[in-house]
């Protein structure tokens, strides 16, 4: 590998493992935003030439974070004038704030409770939370929640917006004002999580997601819902080696249990089994990878307790991808018809337009019950659809199946 590709793949790494600590570092410095985006930028921009002359520095980070706060300050000095200038100086140099609750001095927690604040329309939170902590592009984020590129550009527009006007601290907030926070702080880790998670996302996100989760659940020992997210994101954490084989996706009824990491399946069990209270979302869910994650087999899995399962999950937190869940579980318990029903009802809907896992669902209960000619034309609309090449494959190979 030449000093090039070397510094290139140093730099991806570092973007991977270091955006967030070097963007949550500059805001809390700053208070400005698109300023801590932008010098950010610059710094791996410059390190991309530098470390190829130079070397990988011993401590990437250390050494883009110095370099992203250099130009923030050369900034701010070429930028300001008057007292404008001398107040922005000021804030360079103030002491750090207080610190945060439960001896946690991680900013990137700062940054997430911030970009969480009420104050923020709560698909908001989640973007802007994204965008900041995880560096996601606008149009990955867009593609996470299912809307258009332009109307994520604007929804994270107006949450930087409402921040400057607001004058939303930047601090992870008192103990009696975490709970109204959480649910948005949840929803944050656990996408973070599922970017990495996807075969075409970042891995090094996934591990991220797991950190803040340990995170929160030691901000928050007497709160429920962390615990079921942190056991959530760890269950599925510990089928990621069989999921693709080859370049090609693998269902989970053909994963090589075997291969699944029993340690992070025996504290994602442990943690969820210590989980007290009324039962929340992330609960449920993590309980219904708990079925997949103890099953011996394919053959073994209770579909009655998932499908069941999922029925509480609709109470919690109805949604269109919740339902078109339920509706595989409900075929293996009441029959491929019953839930070709439910999938059929959604796509009636247009809930779910132009999300590729509801052909391929309809595509698989098709195929099982013995309608090829109409599940070949499924398979092919999921195929079009498809975000990764991995789900591409897999599809490709159920139509040369047909």
């Amino acid at each position: 590998m030449s000093a090039g590709e070397g510094a290139r793949a140093a730099v991806e790494a570092a973007y991977r493992d270091e955006w967030g600590q070097v963007v949550a570092t500059l805001i809390g410095m700053t208070g400005d935003w698109d300023l801590a985006e932008d010098c950010a930028q610059e710094a791996f921009a410059v390190a991309l030439a530098s470390w190829g002359r130079d070397g990988v520095p011993r401590r990437p980070g250390a050494w883009l974070t110095t370099a992203a706060r250099n130009r923030a300050i050369d900034r701010l000095r070429r930028d300001a004038a008057g007292a404008a200038k001398l107040r922005q100086l000021a804030v360079l140099a103030r002491e750090p704030e207080e610190d945060p609750v439960g001896d946690i001095p991680d900013e990137r927690l700062r940054l997430i409770f911030t970009c969480c604040h009420p104050a923020l329309p709560f698909p908001a939170r989640v973007a802007l939370t994204l965008r900041t902590l995880a560096g996601l592009s606008t149009e990955e984020i867009a593609r996470a929640f299912l809307v258009a590129e332009p109307a994520m550009a604007q929804r994270l527009v107006r949450a930087k917006r409402k921040i400057r006007e607001a004058g939303i601290p930047y601090r992870v907030p008192p103990v009696e004002s975490l709970p109204q926070r959480l649910a948005g702080v949840l929803a944050v880790l656990y996408l973070v999580f599922n970017q990495g998670y996807d075969e075409d996302g970042p891995r090094g996100l996934a591990a991220e997601g797991i950190r803040l989760g340990r995170v929160l659940v030691r901000l928050m020992p007497d709160e429920a819902e962390p615990r079921g997210l942190l056991a959530l994101m760890l269950l599925h954490e510990a089928r990621r080696e069989t999921r693709v084989e080859g370049g090609v996706l693998v269902t989970l009824e053909n994963q090589d249990r075997s291969r699944w990491d029993g340690e992070l399946i025996a504290e994602g069990m442990a943690i969820l089994d210590r989980t007290v209270g009324p039962g929340g979302p992330y609960q449920v869910q993590a309980a219904i990878a708990a079925c997949h994650a103890t099953a011996p087999d394919a053959a073994s899995t209770d579909w009655s307790q998932i499908a069941a399962l999922y029925d509480e999950l609709g109470r919690l937190a109805p949604s269109p991808v919740v339902e078109l869940n339920r509706a595989v579980a409900v075929a293996m318990v009441e029959g491929v018809p019953a839930g070709l029903a439910i999938v059929e009802e959604l796509a009636a809907s247009g809930r779910l337009e132009g999300y590729h896992l509801l052909p391929a669902t309809r595509a698989d209960l098709l195929r099982r019950d013995g309608r090829s000619a109409e599940a070949r034309a499924s398979y092919e609309e999921a195929l079009e659809l498809a975000p990764t090449e991995a789900e591409r494959r897999y599809l490709a190979g159920r139509l040369r199946e047909l």
